[in-house]
C-alpha cells in the first residue's frame, strides 16, 4: 500500500516537515446513509440494507485512500448519551417547543461521518465518486482552516473563485499578525507591560478584568480552557503556571499565534511582562494536525460543564476570492464542524468561536445554499433556526483611539476585516492587543521572552471573550453556584456590555455585538429570582391517569412542581403525580407530569410551579 499523506518514505523529509504539512490542509468528509447500516473499513465497505456499496467499496479499497470514522464508531457514540447542559425562555402546550437538534440525534449523525485521507490533488475526484454511491448521503471537500495571518503565511489560501459584484468592489484587507521580532536582545529582566493591556481596564475601553480580580474566583479559578489551533510555546516565561500543554494532536513549530492567545487568557501573575484576563484558569491546547472536527471533539472530551473551548480558526467560504482571507467565515458552517461544536455545547461547554476575518456579512443568502455533498439535514447555522451550533460567535472591534499611538476608528466599531451579522454575539479588541509572542514589543534570539503590542483579528478578540467567561464562571463556582451554560453565557453577553459604535462605512447595524463588561456581566450572572404560579389546569375521571407536558423552561432554573386537587373531597388522597424531565435542547427543559386520580369520582386539579432561582 502506498504512503498516506504526510507519511515518510525514503525521501519524505524530516518529521517536523511532515507534521507541518498536515496543518491547514483540505479535508474530504464522507457521510454514510442513515438507513443503510453502512460500515466502512480500511479495505472496503458493507451495508445491512439492500444498498449497492460497490462504488463506496472501490474507493475504500483504493491503495491511496484511508477511510476512518471521524468521531468514532456509532455504537460508542450512542453509548455515551451525552447529558445536555443548562441553558437559557417557559411555554406550555403541545410539542417539545424546541427547534434544536436533540443530543441523541447529534450523536447518531456523528456516527455517519468518515474522514477520507488521500493525496490532496485527488480529493475532488474522490468526492465525486463517493457522491455517486447509493450508500453515501454526502461527500464534500472542506478548504483548509487558517489562522488570522498575513497573506504570505505558510497556510494555504482557498483557490481563487469568480468574484461577485460585491467582492469586485472590495478593497484589499490589511494583513494581520505579520509582525517581525526585534533583533535587539531582551533585557536581563522583562519590563512590566500590563499598563499597555488596555483591554484589562474599566469599560467601555476595556472589559474591567481588574474588577473581576477583586472577587473570589474572579481570576477564573476552577475553570478549564482548551484552545484549538496550531502551535503554542508553553515554555514562555509568562506561561509557566496553570498551563496544561497539548492534549490532542501534534503542535506546529509556528507558535506565535497560539502563544499570543494563551497570554491573553492565562498570562502569569508576576512582576514581568503581561497578565492574562483569567490567570487562574487552566489552559490546554488541541492541535489541528488532525481533522478539525476530531480535534474539537477530543477537546470537548477533556472538559466539563462550565469549561470553555476556543476555536481560533476560520475557513474559506462561498464568497472567498483567493486574495488573502477575504470571504473566510466561521467553521460551524461545515456539517462536521457544526456537529463537533454542538457535541461540546451539549456537554455544557461554552464554545467561543472566532467569526472570521473575511469582511463578510454572515446574513448573506449565499450561506443558505449547501455545498455539493452536504447531507440533506444541513441548514445554515448562521440563521440559528433549524440548526444552531450553540457557540458564542465573536467579532473584532476597534480599540480606543490612540491606543499605542494608533487609531483604527471609533472605539468598539467594527474593524474592516471582521465578519458581521445577526449571529454575532459579542466583540473583543481586534487590534493593538499586548500579549506574549511575535517579538515586536520585546524580541531577541530567545522566543520564550517574546512579546507583542499588535496581536490582531477575530483571533485577538476571541480570547478576550474567553477570559471574560472564565472570570464569570470562577466567581459563580466560588459562590457555590452552577456555572453558566452555553446558551446562558451567550444570552448574558448579548444583554450586557459596552455597545458597538458606528464608524464611517461600518455602521453598528453591521453587528459584531457589545464588548463584555465584567462589572455588568458578573452581577447579571449572579442575579437570581423566585416566584410561584399555576402553569396549567386539568380534569380526570375516576381512576384515570394522563400525562401533561410543559416546555421551553430555561434549563438552568430550579423548578419544583406540585399538583393540587381543586375539587373538594375529604377523607383520602385524591391525586398522585410524577414529574419527569427532558432536556429538549441545551437551552430548554420540558417537564412531563403524569397525574393519577386515586378516587372513583372525577377530579379537577391545577399544576403549580415554584421557581426557586437559578
Amino acid at each position: 500500500m502506498s504512503q498516506r499523506p504526510g507519511a515518510a518514505d525514503a525521501g519524505g523529509g524530516s518529521p517536523a516537515e511532515i507534521i507541518e504539512s498536515l496543518f491547514g490542509r483540505a479535508e474530504l468528509v464522507c457521510v454514510a446513509r442513515a438507513d443503510a447500516g453502512v460500515r466502512i473499513t480500511p479495505t472496503g465497505a458493507t451495508a445491512s440494507a439492500e444498498v449497492e456499496v460497490s462504488g463506496l467499496d472501490a474507493v475504500a479499497a483504493d491503495p491511496d485512500v484511508t477511510i476512518s470514522p471521524l468521531f468514532g464508531s456509532p455504537e460508542r457514540l450512542l453509548a455515551q448519551e451525552v447529558t445536555a447542559a443548562p441553558g437559557a425562555g417557559p411555554g406550555a402546550g403541545s410539542g417539545t417547543g424546541s427547534d434544536m437538534v436533540s443530543d441523541r440525534e447529534v450523536l447518531t449523525r456523528m456516527g455517519l461521518f468518515y474522514q477520507v485521507e488521500a493525496p490532496e490533488d485527488r480529493l475532488e475526484e474522490l468526492a465525486d465518486r463517493l457522491r455517486a454511491s447509493d450508500a453515501v448521503e454526502g461527500a464534500y471537500v472542506k478548504p483548509g482552516v487558517a489562522l488570522a495571518g498575513p497573506a504570505t503565511s505558510g497556510h494555504r489560501s482557498a483557490p481563487a473563485a469568480r468574484k461577485t459584484k460585491k467582492q469586485a468592489q472590495d478593497v484589499d484587507l490589511p494583513p494581520l499578525n505579520d509582525m517581525a521580532p526585534q533583533e535587539v536582545e531582551a533585557p536581563p529582566a522583562t519590563p512590566d507591560f500590563t499598563a499597555r493591556q488596555g483591554y484589562l481596564d474599566a469599560a467601555p475601553g476595556g472589559i474591567d478584568a481588574r474588577y473581576a480580580w477583586t472577587l473570589a474566583g474572579g481570576r477564573g479559578a476552577g475553570v478549564r480552557v482548551v484552545d484549538c489551533e496550531w502551535g503554542w510555546r508553553f515554555t514562555h516565561e509568562d506561561l509557566l503556571l496553570n498551563q496544561g500543554g497539548i492534549i490532542s494532536g501534534t503542535g506546529s513549530t509556528d507558535t506565535n499565534h497560539g502563544t499570543a492567545v494563551l497570554g491573553e487568557i492565562g498570562g502569569d501573575v508576576n512582576t514581568i511582562g503581561i497578565t492574562g484576563i483569567s490567570p487562574d484558569a487552566v489552559t490546554s491546547a488541541s492541535a489541528f494536525s488532525i481533522a478539525t472536527a476530531t480535534a474539537i471533539r477530543n477537546a470537548a472530551d477533556r472538559l466539563g460543564p462550565g469549561d470553555v473551548l476556543l476555536l481560533e480558526i476560520h475557513r474559506a467560504g462561498p464568497n472567498a476570492t483567493g486574495v488573502g482571507q477575504q470571504g473566510y467565515i466561521a467553521v460551524e458552517w461545515w456539517p462536521d464542524d457544526y456537529l463537533a461544536i454542538r457535541y461540546a455545547v451539549n456537554r455544557g461547554i461554552v464554545v467561543v468561536e472566532a467569526a472570521g476575518n473575511g469582511a463578510e456579512n454572515l446574513d448573506d443568502a449565499v450561506y443558505d445554499t449547501p455545498r455539493a455533498g452536504f447531507p440533506s439535514w444541513w441548514r445554515n447555522p448562521f440563521r440559528r433556526r433549524e440548526l444552531d451550533a450553540g457557540a458564542v460567535l465573536v467579532g473584532a472591534g476597534a480599540p480606543p483611539p490612540n491606543t499605542h499611538g494608533r487609531d483604527h476608528g471609533p472605539d468598539r466599531s467594527r474593524l474592516d476585516f471582521s465578519n458581521y451579522g445577526a449571529a454575532l454575539d459579542t466583540q473583543g479588541w481586534g487590534r493593538e492587543v499586548t500579549t506574549t509572542g511575535y517579538g515586536d514589543l520585546q524580541g531577541g534570539a530567545n522566543q520564550d521572552l517574546w512579546y507583542t503590542d499588535q496581536f490582531s483579528g477575530t483571533s485577538s478578540a476571541s480570547p478576550i471573550v474567553v477570559g471574560a467567561v472564565c472570570c464569570t464562571q470562577g466567581v459563580l463556582r466560588a459562590q457555590g453556584r452552577i456555572p453558566l451554560s452555553p446558551s446562558r453565557a451567550r444570552q448574558l453577553l448579548r444583554a450586557t456590555g459596552s455597545p458597538q459604535q458606528d464608524a464611517p462605512g461600518r455602521p453598528a447595524t453591521q453587528r459584531i455585538g457589545n464588548r463584555p463588561n465584567l462589572r455588568q456581566l458578573i452581577p447579571a450572572a449572579l442575579q437570581t429570582q423566585s416566584w410561584t404560579g399555576v402553569q396549567f389546569r386539568g380534569s380526570l375521571s375516576g381512576g384515570q391517569t394522563r400525562r401533561w407536558f410543559t416546555y421551553q423552561w430555561p434549563a438552568h432554573w430550579h423548578v419544583l412542581w406540585t399538583v393540587v386537587p381543586t375539587t373538594p373531597r375529604p377523607g383520602a388522597p385524591q391525586i398522585r403525580w410524577r414529574v419527569r424531565v427532558e432536556r429538549a435542547s441545551d437551552m430548554y427543559a420540558t417537564y412531563w407530569i403524569d397525574v393519577t386520580n386515586l378516587v372513583g369520582d372525577p377530579v379537577d386539579f391545577e399544576a403549580r410551579f415554584a421557581v426557586l432561582g437559578w
